[in-house]
């Protein structure tokens, strides 16, 4: 979904975020514990989502992107 379409603090699923990032889950959540992709939130008992915000800071620098220490609601996945 285009960026400017996004309402405030929308909620990107995981397969959104693929297509949005051209990275597989895999590579993802392998980035996360890296701290060089930005940790979801957790939105149920089963289900995580990231923040549209914090995926288009990473796509801003992807190479550079380094996780904040304090991402408050994220979630160990």
């Amino acid at each position: 979904m285009p960026a400017q379409l996004r309402v405030a603090g929308a909620i990107l699923r995981r397969r959104q975020v693929e297509i949005e990032v051209g990275l597989k889950r895999s590579t993802i959540y392998q980035r996360i514990q890296e701290g060089t992709f930005p940790r979801p939130i957790r939105l149920g008992e089963r289900a995580v989502g990231w923040r549209a915000a914090d995926i288009e800071r990473f796509l801003e620098n992807p190479a550079g992107y380094r996780a904040s220490q304090s991402d408050d609601g994220a979630c160990d996945e």
